[in-house]
């Protein structure tokens, strides 16, 4: 299998070709090529530095693996490199801090959609994800429109972090359910029962960039509601979006933990390993967690698809990728560093680390062994291709980002659940919607 490449070595030779396909005419001074042509050991101008900034992962063997690899690069390179981790929350505020200053990592993780959001300062790396995608295959769909800005990649596409339904089988049986509900009207039925029963459905509606965001696009689209339509213009105030609501809010009272309106995204984390949820919306990493300290849970839990509502089944996939900033002063050296991590034997070794909690960004890697060795978690594999992304149908523009880091989708959830009429809540959020499109 390709697979198989992820054990060789890759030698200071392997690495010197590997840069060679990277060079250019720009390339550092005296120029790769050179390099090459002379066949000398590969290496950047003494004293060269690579600063990455990047997320805590939920997984921590993938941050030990990252930093790994990281070094590994630096020694084949000759290379000082930093690898600096911050939560998710946080990344934002460190990304604009960097662009205004002009000063900074070199290379920062960009979730979803952020390229469009932060364009201005970043670099094109168009060179780096074209090579990618000939030869492992177009990106999914989500990730190129996440990355690209007015046609010029803003990003190399690293992932997903897809979010599945974790639920407990023996509970869901003892509500009625065989299998996991195929649909919102179902579910909600099960749903219901499992209150009654002390297991509430558990669903975060706060400020926090992952989970709230999972349920208030994807609810919205399999309604037939969207924040905007094809060509910009806002349309979230329709009668979709309004039953759309109408049905978060029955949801709420009839299935959910009442403390969803103020949990973070650990909160239903920390729910569902204490048992006090049934289910939730969530990456793989309860699964991973309670394999490790909750066997019992681990047994007895499941993973399954985002149910189907009148208009379709849809996920909320931005993507994750990494950007070379456009202030730095090692863009060559970052955009080896890229190549390198994203090649074949490289990226398998990182994707085994995170045991299925991240999905690769291009359908090579549907075929990893590990969606076979657990089967828990192919749902996560076969989620991609439901995925949309923020400003869907449209554009994945700045305007979109605007939208998605302000909550505005979320909090016309949270304000109906408050009490809003579902119609005054649409209504607002067409108001927010048109001053981060104007």
């Amino acid at each position: 299998m390709a697979y198989q490449e992820s054990s060789r070595v890759v030698n200071r030779r392997a690495f010197l070709r590997m840069v060679a396909g990277a060079a250019t005419g720009a390339a550092v001074a005296g120029g790769i090529p050179a390099i090459v042509a002379a066949q000398k050991p590969p290496s950047f101008p003494k004293g060269t530095t690579l600063n990455i900034l990047e997320w805590v992962s939920f997984v921590p063997a993938s941050d030990v693996e990252f930093k790994r690899l990281a070094a590994e690069f630096g020694k084949l390179a000759g290379v000082e490199i930093t690898v600096d981790q911050i939560n998710m929350n946080d990344l934002n505020p460190r990304i604009a801090s960097a662009i205004e200053t002009r000063s900074g990592p070199d290379i920062i993780m960009m979730i979803s959609n952020w390229p469009h959001l932060y364009a201005d300062g970043l670099a094109d790396v168009d060179d780096v994800a074209e090579e990618i995608a000939k030869r492992d295959g177009a990106f999914y769909e989500f990730n190129r429109r996440a990355s690209v800005v007015d046609n010029r990649w803003k990003s190399v596409p690293l992932c997903s972090v897809n979010s599945t339904w974790n639920y407990r089988e023996d509970w869901f049986k003892e509500a009625g359910a065989a299998k996991f509900p195929d649909t919102w009207d179902e579910l909600r039925r099960v749903g219901t029962e499992l209150k009654k029963k002390g297991h509430p459905i558990g669903q975060a509606f706060g400020h926090s960039l992952g989970d709230p965001n999972q349920w208030a696009y994807p609810v919205t689209w399999c309604f037939g509601g969207a924040e905007i339509d094809d060509k910009g213009k806002v349309v979230i105030n329709s009668k979709q979006t309004i039953e759309a609501l109408r049905f978060t809010v029955a949801f709420w009272k009839d299935c959910l933990d009442e403390g969803g309106l103020a949990w973070d995204d650990t909160s239903n984390n920390r729910a569902f390993l204490a048992g006090t949820i049934s289910a939730t919306i969530n990456g793989a990493s309860i699964y991973f967690v309670a394999k490790r300290q909750f066997p019992e849970i681990a047994k007895a839990m499941n993973h399954a698809h985002m149910p189907r509502g009148p208009a379709g089944r849809f996920y909320s996939i931005g993507g994750q990728s990494r950007a070379v900033m456009n202030y730095s002063k090692n863009q060559q050296v970052a955009k080896a560093f890229l190549r390198w991590f994203m090649d074949r034997p490289q990226y398998d070794k990182w994707m085994t680390a995170n045991d299925g909690y991240v999905v690769g960004p291009t359908p090579y890697w549907e075929k990893h062994p590990l969606w076979e060795r657990d089967p828990k978690l192919v749902p996560f594999r076969e989620s991609s291709k439901f995925g949309r992304w923020p400003g869907y149908p449209g554009q994945p523009s700045r305007k979109a980002s605007e939208a998605l880091v302000k909550y505005i989708l979320v909090d016309m959830y949270a304000q109906a659940i408050k009490g809003m009429k579902p119609e005054d809540a649409a209504k607002w959020a067409e108001g927010e919607l048109k001053k981060a499109y104007t």
